[in-house]
């Protein structure tokens, strides 16, 4: 055997042992993690959900960011807050946490948000309060555009919604790429993640620490998944594309907006928040002093608060 054909060989054999690695890494993390809430068949996609509070209640919708998932805005305590005076449904939105991500759609926030609007249908939900965070604003917003399904208000924290240039993201992006995508998915791209984590964490929650309980309780195995990490590859593509779709129909939003953004956010400008303000002549806007993208963590009573205004005149459930 030549010297070539020895080094494609423990170049193989190397790729294989990472791919098997990688693949027992994601049922670790499962086992580790199992499904806190439960499921819901729509469209065809296995939706992954927790329903708390009051059942008769006003209802309020809740969307995670990118790489996160229903966890994340549990332990900032939105949920438990909210769910004493009113019916809250949290998603795992396509592809994050438990929630599939078929690879026959393109998953942008508009057909995020034609899904959720069946899932909500079928859930007997009608007139929500809808609460995004970060890319999450972007599924708000385009379910709040959708003619067929009305919302009461939204709650819009951490949002990037006009296009800029922004090499970061596109970086990011390279794992959802066909082939090359879905090897380093399976190889290196979960390693590369988990050694950035920590600072990608301080990046996120800066100029404050990252707090205990995430620190502690959020599964950033479950985050590190290669079919997890795909969805967040595909949502840094489309991030840029979405805000230019989404800000030529800002003016057609007819509800209520409450805008939050943390002043010293570090990965989205909180000038992103201030020109929506401009555009929303209905919304309102509250800059957080000292406080990073994670700002469901540096000030969840005014992000609760902004919820409860709009959701007390909300109508009840409709079964």
């Amino acid at each position: 055997m030549s010297t070539t054909e020895t080094v494609l060989l423990i170049a193989l054999a190397g790729l294989v042992i990472l791919i098997l690695g990688n693949i027992a890494f994601q049922m670790a993390a499962e086992r580790k993690n199992p499904p806190i809430g439960i499921f819901i068949e729509c469209d065809g996609v296995r939706l992954h959900y927790i329903d708390c509070g009051d059942a008769g209640a006003p209802c309020v919708v809740l969307f995670h960011g990118n790489g996160t998932m229903i966890q994340d805005l549990i332990l900032s305590g939105l949920v438990d807050r909210l769910a004493h005076n009113f019916r809250v449904i949290c998603f795992d939105r396509p592809g994050f946490g438990y929630s599939d991500r078929p690879r026959t759609r393109i998953w942008t926030a508009t057909t995020q948000a034609s899904l959720f609007a069946k899932a909500l249908d079928q859930l007997g939900v009608r007139k929500p309060v809808v609460l995004g965070h970060s890319w999450g604003t972007l599924v708000a917003i385009a379910l709040s555009l959708r003619s067929g399904y009305a919302v009461s208000g939204l709650v819009l924290v951490s949002g990037y919604y006009f296009p800029t240039s922004r090499m970061d993201f596109w970086l990011m992006s390279v794992p959802a790429l066909p082939l090359l995508g879905d090897l380093m998915r399976y190889t290196i791209s979960p390693i590369i993640s988990w050694a950035i984590m920590p600072k990608l964490m301080r990046t996120l929650f800066a100029p404050r620490a990252v707090p205990r309980e995430f620190k502690n309780e959020f599964p950033i195995s479950m985050a590190l998944r290669p079919k997890q990490l795909r969805a967040a590859a595909e949502e840094s593509a489309f991030l840029i594309s979405a805000a230019a779709q989404l800000q030529r129909q800002y003016q057609d939003i007819r509800c209520p907006v409450r805008i939050v953004h943390g002043k010293a956010d570090r990965l989205i400008e909180a000038d992103q928040s201030r020109r929506l303000h401009e555009a929303l002549p209905r919304s309102l806007l509250h800059l957080v002093e000292n406080a990073g993208h994670m700002v469901t963590y540096a000030d969840p009573p005014a992000i609760a608060d902004a919820v409860a205004t709009l959701a007390l005149t909300a109508p009840t459930r409709i079964a």
